[in-house]
């Protein structure tokens, strides 16, 4: 399959593309690892493929409520909301400075925009009611049980490193700015949208939005938008190569292909960490169960070095209906 073919394509960029393991996440080291994730993309951008870039921002966000923390005497804290708006627009900065740099050097001339954009979910939705993100610092018991008190933060323990507030995780409904996405990429735009999930938010009666402090999971919310803007293939870029089954097991097994219901039963079965592959495979099956029978749309879930092999259908795991 070559790589040049023309196809809508969101390609939704791994939590480690900008800080990794055992770093502190400076910007210098930012720009390190998104200079070689671009390297890996540029044979992407530079074919006749209509590009979206999706991305985590979990570190991010983090240091930004770490820093909101330990000055909230002097200015006043931010919401989470205002933090994931804050942390697309420095990402999406980065992200498409870098990219359009490396397009520049190769002579061409392709224009990235960075959308901040607000994803919509349901008010009603479960989630509220059950929050279950960690997000943010680490505390001890006394500074949860009086952030508990004073702010009404549900905290937990975590990892038995302390005690971290949690959130609610709702599902995604649609993108409130696909509409405009959809028109940039038609006039030849390179975008990079939804960054770390987007902006959670709820419309209210009158039809005005509000944002909401919570999270959405990123790939979900990338599925969501390759569905709104009906995207060819949603290109999930992570940490490993191929999907396994019995992941960390003697009797793990790498995945290829998978057709829809394959990847269902596998689900059902367990085979996938929680935190890591379930929630991919989860946005692959929304992405294809939402095309219709008739749909050529297919997932393909692999890592940055792999991007151009795994489109060709080298390598990676593709899931299709």
């Amino acid at each position: 399959m070559p790589v040049n073919t023309k196809r809508t394509i969101v390609i939704a960029l791994g939590g480690n593309s900008l800080v990794r393991a055992n770093e502190k996440g400076t910007i210098e080291e930012q720009y390190a690892n998104l200079q070689q994730t671009s390297e890996q993309l540029l044979k992407l951008l530079t074919g006749e493929n209509r590009i979206v870039i999706t991305h985590g921002n979990g570190p991010q966000v983090g240091n930004l409520l770490l820093a909101s923390e330990a000055a909230k005497d002097i200015v006043p804290p931010l919401t989470l909301d205002i933090c994931g708006a804050a942390t697309q627009g420095l990402m999406g900065y980065m992200i498409q400075q870098t990219l359009a740099n490396g397009l520049r050097e190769k002579g061409l001339k392709h224009n990235l925009t960075t959308v901040v954009t607000q994803v919509i979910v349901n008010k009603d939705d479960p989630a509220f009611k059950n929050p279950s993100k960690p997000i943010g610092p680490f505390y001890d018991l006394n500074e949860a049980q009086k952030l508990r008190r004073e702010r009404g933060w549900e905290m937990i323990e975590d990892a038995k490193r302390g005690y971290r507030r949690v959130v609610p995780s709702p599902k995604p409904v649609n993108i409130q700015q696909a509409r405009i996405i959809q028109s940039m990429l038609d006039a030849g735009e390179i975008v990079v949208a939804v960054g770390g999930g987007g902006i959670p938010s709820v419309r209210e009666s009158d039809g005005k939005l509000r944002g909401v402090e919570a999270v959405i999971d990123k790939d979900c919310a990338s599925s969501r938008l390759a569905i709104d803007i009906n995207a060819d293939v949603l290109l999930i870029l992570t940490a490993v190569e191929k999907v396994y089954r019995d992941f960390g097991r003697p009797s793990q097994k790498a995945l290829n292909h998978l057709n829809l219901n394959e990847a269902k039963t596998l689900l059902a079965e367990g085979h996938f960490g929680k935190g890591s592959m379930e929630p991919k495979i989860r946005a692959a099956i929304e992405f294809l169960q939402e095309g219709g029978e008739k749909t050529k749309r297919e997932v393909i879930i692999t890592r940055p070095e792999a991007v151009t092999a795994a489109l060709q259908g080298k390598t990676g795991t593709r899931i299709t209906r």
